[in-house]
């Protein structure tokens, strides 16, 4: 059955009648958090000691924890002796789809290796992992989606361990994306904890080679230094409720750092740099806690601010965390007008799984598990209905 337009309009007609007055509340919302972040600004002891408390009551808060420089920093790229060398890496995923014929699933991890002002050509490295079978069910539970989000997040930082291993000097890594682990929490905790063991092994390794590596967020949705302004907002009553109190909900980091009219941030330059107040700090911690700062990636009237995730190690040594820094900056000036890691971007390219391609690994898979003399089950009613419906489409919506 189409969709009921009617019904449809209707709703978006309420939801424009309501704009004028989202539009003031917002408003009000970003001036307010604007005058607190300068209210502040300096405050860094008064600062911690409120998210403590707020910590003590409530250990999963998630906010900015602010270290030694002002709320309201603004840095700019400061110059770097050295040429290092860029690894970057990207996976995508095929999920194992329990209408289908066949049960699989895969990871394909794309890496991208250039030496800058070596003019030595970038090196492409692919990787390819079928799930099948056995390894569709860690600890006997099915994998889902999430997990296999996990499994590629994971890849891509064995990766950029490999490739780094065999490489002089400083080198830069980045992924897109947190560096925090998220997707699949709660779903099956012993395979979470095996994953998560895994990818601190890996980030250990990284650290102890002094591997500069760094998560890369593109248009971030965050509230985590807005967050820490509604928790000095707090007083004692409201900061034992602190899940249901959000006075600044409307306003976002990236408006914070990025106003159009007035950026608290130039182009080009960097916020201060916070810790990462939240429940992952049992997981990750000493060298590996992690860190993050935002990036105003954008050009006059057009900012544009990007969270960058990195661990303690690299927060700590300034000499690293300012070659990030101007690394991040030209990477971004190499894409023009829309502002994203060149890098990055080959990456992406290199690891993309495309449709067609999903169709020839299962048409490829059914033939041998036939050779083989087994017969793949048959596809759920659902698919084939589904399928007939797409069929149908292309051949006559011409």
């Amino acid at each position: 059955m189409p969709i009921n337009y009617q019904e449809v309009f209707a709703q978006i007609q309420s939801i424009g009648a309501g704009a004028k007055e989202r539009r003031k509340k917002k408003e009000e919302a970003q001036a307010q958090a604007r005058e607190l972040l300068a209210t502040f600004a300096s405050q860094l002891d008064a600062l911690r000691a409120k998210v403590d408390s707020a910590k003590a009551i409530d250990a999963n808060v998630r906010c900015a924890y602010p270290l030694d420089e002002n709320l309201d920093s603004s840095f700019d790229v400061q110059p770097v002796s050295v040429s290092p060398t860029l690894i970057a890496a990207d996976g995508s995923q095929i999920n194992p789809d329990r209408h289908a014929s066949v049960q699989f699933g895969l990871v394909n991890v794309g890496a991208i290796t250039m030496k800058l002002n070596s003019g030595e050509a970038p090196q492409i490295a692919t990787e390819s992992e079928l799930l099948f079978g056995d390894d569709l069910l860690p600890n006997g539970i099915p994998m889902s989606e999430g997990m296999v989000a996990l499994k590629r997040d994971l890849a891509e930082r064995i990766k950029l361990d490999e490739l780094s291993k065999r490489i002089k000097g400083e080198v830069v890594t980045f992924t897109d994306g947190p560096i925090e682990l998220w997707g699949a929490k709660g779903e099956d905790p012993n395979s979470y904890e095996d994953f998560i063991k895994k990818y601190l092994t890996i980030l250990s390794r990284l650290q102890t080679r002094g591997v500069i590596t760094a998560g890369y967020v593109d248009k971030p949705s965050a509230d985590l230094v807005v967050r820490l302004l509604e928790i000095m907002m707090a007083d004692n009553e409201q900061i034992l409720k602190l899940r249901e109190y959000h006075p600044l909900r409307a306003v976002s980091d990236r408006w914070l750092f990025g106003e159009k009219e007035n950026p608290l941030l130039k182009p080009g330059h960097r916020s201060a740099v916070f810790k990462i107040q939240s429940s992952s700090e049992k997981r990750y911690t000493g060298v590996l806690t992690l860190h993050f700062f935002y990036l105003n990636v954008g050009t006059d009237g057009h900012p544009w601010p990007v969270r960058v995730e990195i661990p303690k190690w690299v927060a700590e040594e300034k000499e690293k965390l300012n070659l990030l820094h101007s690394v991040l900056v030209e990477q971004c000036k190499m894409m023009g007008s829309k502002p994203y890691p060149y890098l990055l971007n080959r990456a992406h390219e290199i690891a993309v799984v495309k449709h067609e391609e999903k169709q020839q690994i299962e048409q490829l898979l059914t033939l041998e598990i036939r050779r083989q003399g087994e017969e793949p089950d048959d596809s759920s009613s659902k698919q084939v209905g589904k399928n007939s419906l797409a069929s149908g489409r292309k051949r006559y919506g011409k």
